[in-house]
């Protein structure tokens, strides 16, 4: 039964508690405030089990903290220049500690809880607790440069910046409360009918949207979408229900078992959720974040019975795992925010750092929210794998959907309607702005990632068989030698009319004895005729040298000209004596007034195959543009 009174006496008794202990773990005064707000709401939608519990505290508490940190801004005590300098520098100090440190140093500061109950608050074992706590305590006391006695000092002084905090009532908090309970059966009530009338889902479009195929998740045409309202007391910035569900998920990997392993605000561990993902959030100043990760298995599972059949059942499951995915949104202050975080990204991707990863290609899509692009990379670590990354923004939220396959990559037309649907099911919510139409994706320039134009990066490049550890590059220095040229064209970017001539090399270094593998490019800037004929140049000395016989045969892989552009690549293997020859892969390339060549020296059975070269002679095009547009 419920109690009004018995409520409204606990939420007086017990919210400025909450408050402090929200406050002092985030430094955000309103965000605290919300939050406590909204834990307090949901606990009257759920009086009748929460009214009965022994530690009703336990169950605010943990709704209260969780929603504070989704919500708070980082730092903005800093923009409060009407706080005391003690309680900034106290606040300070605080988030100079991990997310767990920083709770339990509150919780044992502000809350009755014992040790036992404080490690079950943060899900450690007691003695990894107290060990945690020890380190806060000692990490608080040197970066606020005060003893460990004035802890529990300096957390109560923060109560005094709240001192003047005014709550809704008890009974708007109830009405709130009761209003979030009819909302929740009446979407219930709906998603039964919805259920039965129909085997497909429907998802509102934005103004200007197409209508499309249910495979898009799209609404049919005459569906309107509302501005959205104000956040609800109690309910989440972002749904849970805006995120994938398992069966959509299938469109990645069909064929494949896909089971959900977790949804987080990924506020707890490394934060690092997808493959190439730098930073835990693409803006770390953002509002709040949510984020959905499955993992899909070889085969269907078959029904069988609990017990000990199960556990083997799941144990063959985990060890066949052929696919993972992950689903990140993050909210930011305005869409100006979510822009840069949108670039940040999809730099991630673009320039990904981990080892052995190579970007294959990189699409612009268009009419899926206000910007969207695709990456396709692959791995070619102990298990090759695929990995598929789709970002998008709407409004000032961002969106990215990431695949790792062992097996099959995942179709392009699937990538790009997976990242339509992703953004489809965030259409309408606060923050949303465009929504998706019929989506279309086109070919794009990889996107700049720091190095000088017209050079490579490590992300460009392929994998070379039987070599220890990644691509290691050297940094770009003046072509004074060209070690990308052969003895058949002997070309150099010395001389009257280049110039920005840099050159690079790429080595294995963890690789022993590899004397002569390695990836070398050189770039140069000249005039557009002189550009032209320097191509001309290196095509003909390599074809006279491959006519004249002495000592070289030469393999044409590649050519194409254009008013603007050139591309040819050659295999060539030059004899060093009767028993020895050198094999070498060059390359020569012009965008405009931009003049690359590429060599490559395999070494033995280190080697690169030879669709492998043409396509980073490609890439070097695509990377040239650049340093043309800089003359």
């Amino acid at each position: 039964m419920r109690s009004p009174e018995t409520f409204d006496a606990y939420y007086v008794e017990t919210r400025t508690r909450l408050l402090h202990e929200a406050y002092a773990l985030t430094g955000d005064a309103p965000a605290a405030r919300a939050a406590v707000r909204d834990a307090f709401v949901v606990a009257w939608h759920h009086w009748r089990k929460v009214g009965q519990l022994e530690d009703r505290d336990g169950y605010v508490r943990r709704l209260a903290l969780r929603r504070a940190r989704r919500r708070h801004t980082a730092r903005i005590w800093h923009r409060d220049k009407s706080l005391d300098p003690e309680v900034r520098s106290t606040l300070d100090a605080l988030s100079k500690l991990t997310a767990r440190q920083r709770e339990l140093l509150v919780l044992n500061g502000l809350s009755a809880l014992t040790l036992n109950e404080l490690a079950r608050e943060v899900g450690l074992p007691r003695l990894d607790a107290e060990r945690e706590l020890q380190t806060a305590s000692s990490q608080f006391s040197l970066h606020r440069d005060v003893p460990t006695t004035e802890i529990s000092r300096l957390l109560h002084d923060l109560a005094v910046p709240l001192a003047d905090i005014r709550w809704p009532r008890a009974t708007v908090v109830r009405r709130s409360g009761a209003a979030r309970r009819r909302t929740h059966t009446v979407i219930g009530a709906a998603l039964a009918t919805a259920a039965l009338l129909a085997s497909g889902s429907l998802v509102a479009t934005g103004a200007g949207a197409e209508p499309t195929s249910l495979s898009e998740e799209k609404a049919q045409a005459g569906v309107t979408v509302h501005a959205p309202e104000p956040v609800s007391a109690g309910e989440e910035i972002i749904s849970e229900a805006a995120l994938f569900t398992t069966d959509q998920v299938d469109r990645f990997g069909p064929g494949l078992d896909w089971a959900e392993t977790g949804t987080t605000d990924n506020l707890t561990g490394n934060g690092l959720l997808a493959p190439c993902q730098r930073e835990r959030f693409a803006d770390p100043d953002g509002v709040t974040a949510l984020a959905r990760t499955w993992e899909g298995s070889a085969a269907r599972a078959q029904q069988r019975p609990s017990g000990k059949a199960r556990r083997e059942q799941d144990r063959g499951r985990a060890g066949g795992v052929e696919a993972r995915a992950v689903q990140m949104v993050e909210m930011s202050q305005n869409e100006k925010q979510a822009g840069r975080a949108f670039e940040t990204a999809s730099l991630w991707f673009a320039g990904c750092i981990d080892p052995r990863t190579q970007l294959v290609s990189t699409r612009t899509v268009e009419r899926v929210g206000d910007q969207a692009r695709t990456f396709q990379l692959r791995s070619w670590g102990k298990v090759p794998s695929s990995i598929d990354v789709g970002v998008a923004r709407t409004g000032s939220l961002v969106v990215t959907t990431v695949v790792r396959s062992n097996g099959r990559a995942v179709p392009d037309k699937a990538a790009v309607t997976g990242l339509a649907a992703a953004v489809n099911g965030l259409c309408g919510a606060e923050g949303a702005g465009s929504c998706a139409g019929r989506a279309r994706a086109r070919t794009a320039a990889p996107l700049a990632i720091g190095t000088p134009p017209g050079l490579l990066s490590v992300v460009d490049l392929p994998p070379v068989a039987a070599v220890r550890g990644p691509w290691v590059g050297t940094d770009p220095e003046r072509a004074r030698t060209n070690y990308a040229a052969t003895r058949c064209d002997r070309t150099t970017f010395q001389g009257k009319g280049i110039s920005k001539a840099l050159t690079r090399t790429f080595l294995f270094p963890e690789t022993p004895s590899a004397n002569q593998l390695g990836l070398t490019q050189t770039v140069g800037s000249m005039a557009p005729a002189r550009a032209s004929s320097f191509v001309d140049q290196v095509r003909d000395r390599i074809r006279q040298c491959g006519r004249a016989n002495l000592g070289t045969s030469v393999t044409e892989l590649v050519s194409s000209s254009s008013r603007t552009s050139d591309l040819s690549a050659w295999s060539l293997t030059i004899e060093l004596n009767d028993r020895q020859s050198f094999p070498f892969l060059m390359a020569i390339v012009r965008d405009g007034t931009a003049v690359s060549q590429l060599g490559f020296a395999p070494d033995r059975d280190m080697t690169m195959s030879r669709a492998d070269f043409v396509a980073l002679s490609r890439r070097v095009l695509e990377r040239l543009a650049p340093l043309d547009r800089t003359r």
